[in-house]
């Protein structure tokens, strides 16, 4: 019996005989049990009994801590509590959403720098197009980005830190603007920690990472610091040499109720990346599976942000308003296409991005009556600018050799809404919203045929009727419209600026979206909780600013139609499953010889896991995702291979805060790919360009150990 095949006997004989040890110890604890509440619970969760494998001891008070007022009002809307989406093991930070996420897919195809390509609901979102998402209310999406419209790069989170996470999807939530209409991930952190503590992980391929946070009260709050530095060489030919710093400093006083708080945050990292590769390179055997085709692509990225948070309430008001200023840079060295472009130096390019984010949000919201019936009406204004310096040059080995672009943007955008939400009886409410956007912007080019000005407005009505509960159930139909933003250089170009003479058509700065779905959540049985939800989202066009060329590639309208099934089981105090499934069928919506299917876009995903153990004593969790095949090109003769993967970990905690946790990943070393491409490129010894799939290998598998400790 070979090495891995003996390591996955190892870990699941060490679950099995934690979950008998957590039984005989709940079993002696009978009458000192209670449930941990189930993950979907669509109000924050109490403290549970089960203390989650990789969060340690959290407060449970969150001064200023947004919290949910208003009641839920879709079947895919719920709050995940941290030490739910810490319970199973990651290769990277972003990868912690998919225990929060049901039908999310996350994925990396170039280095530990770079942003992960997310999927859900029938869309590869790329870099973060379509799925909005926030820390601790400051915007991780960013506008006009010199790698992809939309980028939300991670790579800064920290996740023993997350207090809750907060889940919608789509366009139904009056207070949900730019790049959500397929969803939107709120992630907030703790501002204190009932203890502080120090961790060491070590693994395979040159993993090394540390990590500490402490709170301590303050000048009459309470002050929370981090740090965190990783390193990682990964399994490539080529070692990535991932060095990241990260860290963050709050301050904090009060409540949920009525507090403020201030977070500084710093990230810094940088990376060599051996990017998706030609798989008829990796057959003749000119590389091996995880070689590359040009070792100096790689990458330097950095965030810094100051926030705030005030919260007031007064009788039946709550006031909350947030502000925060960004600085993030980003410099990437990528070849995709090696030498299709330039026989002689390559096809190497360089993207950079260095931008100021200044923006805020602020609403008021009043409970009351209309009439006879219980009403709440909320209010609110959201603020952002984006200050850019942007560019696109051709490079060879990081040295450049032309600029096809250089561009200042200057970007502003204001959302209002209201939203009103009033319960006719004591089983049927509605929630209706209305919001308005208006985005202006320049673009000051180095070709002036590609400067000038553009704005454009949108007005997005909401709906949702919510029937229940009747025995422990709801149902849920909802409606809405929504949009998304396109990079502005595409809204202002008139010439290519690879020649600077050939005339490109202009794009719209706004692309609306609208969408429809019907839902129940169900917590009928005790300790289990099913939502079942059908959806429908149409966009009137999926048009995007390629970064990697420079140029826009307008695309069409497009349509998904899906059901999504989640359940969360938990059996007892020591025992829980997870069960996730969802389904999509994503078309164009007008005919072309092309064909009509969707480049990436993924039908099934599916994921199931189970977690064993108390707060103290053996611990265990597996959790495998099945990523389903997606068509490569629109007519489909060119797919991808759907994949399997499994993860799990084993540990054990003491009473006085101690934990070591061993963390197995891709634990039966499928041979998958990350991510798949069908497109033309040329090798170094080809004479003409070859239409072939390209991919980046999922890590084998490797093994991870973390030993923790309490601070004094």
């Amino acid at each position: 019996m070979g090495r891995r095949c003996w390591a996955t006997v190892v870990v699941f004989a060490f679950i099995a005989d934690a979950g008998r040890e957590a039984a005989a110890q709940a079993q002696a604890d009978l009458p000192k049990i209670t449930v941990a509440p189930p993950r979907r619970a669509p109000k924050p969760a109490p403290q549970a009994v089960r203390e989650a494998p990789a969060q340690p001891a959290m407060s449970a008070e969150v001064a200023a801590q947004p919290r949910q007022t208003e009641p839920i009002s879709t079947s895919s809307e719920f709050i995940v509590p941290g030490e739910r989406v810490n319970e199973y093991p990651v290769t990277r930070p972003a990868e912690v959403l998919e225990a929060a996420v049901p039908g999310l897919i996350i994925t990396q195809h170039s280095g530990e720098g770079k942003a992960n390509q997310y999927f859900l609901r029938g869309f590869n979102l790329d870099h973060g197009t379509d799925l909005a998402i926030t820390v601790d209310g400051m915007p991780v999406n960013m506008r006009t980005h010199g790698h992809g419209q939309g980028y939300a790069d991670l790579n800064f989170l920290i996740p023993e830190l997350i207090k809750s996470v907060r889940v919608r999807k789509g366009p139904y939530f009056a207070d949900e603007g730019d790049f959500s209409s397929v969803g939107a991930v709120h992630i907030d952190y703790v501002n204190s920690l009932d203890r502080g503590f120090a961790q060491a992980t070590a693994g395979s391929f040159g993993y090394r990472r540390l990590l500490t946070a402490k709170s301590a009260a303050a000048a009459g709050g309470t002050v929370l610091g981090a740090f965190e530095a990783t390193a990682y060489n990964g399994p490539w030919d080529v070692p990535d040499e991932v060095r990241k710093f990260n860290g963050l400093v709050r301050y904090s006083q009060g409540n949920a109720d009525d507090g403020f708080s201030l977070l500084a945050l710093g990230y810094h990292n940088t990376w060599n990346s051996t990017d998706q590769v030609a798989l008829r390179a990796i057959d003749s055997g000119q590389i091996g599976r995880f070689g590359t085709l040009d070792p100096t692509d790689g990458g330097n990225s950095g965030r810094y942000s100051l926030s705030g948070r005030f919260t007031r309430t007064e009788g039946n008001a709550r006031t909350q308003a947030e502000a925060y200023v960004i600085r993030q840079n980003l410099t990437l060295f990528s070849n995709f296409t090696y030498f299709l472009d330039d026989p002689v130096n390559g096809d190497q390019f360089s993207q950079f991005d260095r931008r100021t984010v200044i923006g805020g949000n602020a609403s008021h919201t009043v409970k009351g009556k209309l009439g006879a019936f219980d009403t709440e009406n909320m209010l609110g204004i959201q603020l952002r600018r984006d200050d850019i310096s942007l560019g696109l040059r051709k490079t060879l080995q990081r040295m450049t050799l032309s600029t096809v672009r250089d561009d200042h943007v200057e970007e502003s955008s204001v959302g209002i809404y209201g939203q009103n939400t009033t319960r006719w009886t004591n089983w049927f409410r509605t929630v209706l919203g209305l919001r308005g956007d208006y985005f202006t912007a320049r673009v000051n080019s180095d070709t002036p045929g590609n400067s000038g000005s553009t704005d454009g407005f949108k007005a997005s009505p909401k709906a949702s009727l919510i029937f229940g509960p009747f025995y422990k159930t709801e149902y849920f139909l909802n409606a809405g419209y929504g949009f998304h933003s396109n990079d502005v250089r595409g809204a202002t170009i008139t010439v290519d600026p690879n020649d600077k003479v050939t005339p490109l058509q202009k794009v719209p700065l706004l692309v609306r979206s609208k969408g429809a779905e019907a839902g129940v959540r169900t917590k009928i049985i005790d300790g289990l909780e099913t939502t079942v939800t059908l959806f429908v989202l149409d966009f009137a066009s999926e048009l995007l600013f390629v970064g990697d060329a420079g140029t826009t590639e307008p695309s069409r309208p497009s349509r998904r139609v899906g059901v999504e099934w989640t359940s969360h089981y938990k059996v007892n105090s020591w025992l829980g499953y997870d069960l996730d499934f969802a389904y999509a069928r994503a078309r164009f919506r007008d005919p072309d010889p092309a064909g009509d299917r969707i480049p990436g876009a993924p039908g099934v995903i599916a994921s199931a896991g189970v977690v064993l153990g108390q707060k103290t004593g053996w611990f265990g969790t597996a959790k495998l995702r099945y990523f389903g095949a997606r068509p490569l090109i629109e007519d489909n003769s060119a797919s991808s291979d759907p994949s399997v993967l499994v993860n799990a970990s084993l540990g054990y905690r003491w009473d006085g805060g101690w934990r070591v946790q061993l963390d197995a990943l891709n634990l039966f070393n499928a041979r998958a790919n990350q991510i798949e491409y069908f497109y033309e490129s040329q090798l170094r010894n080809e004479t003409a360009p070859v239409a072939d799939r390209h991919i980046h290998p999922v890590e084998p598998f490797a093994v991870r150990l973390t030993l923790a400790g309490p601070l004094p």
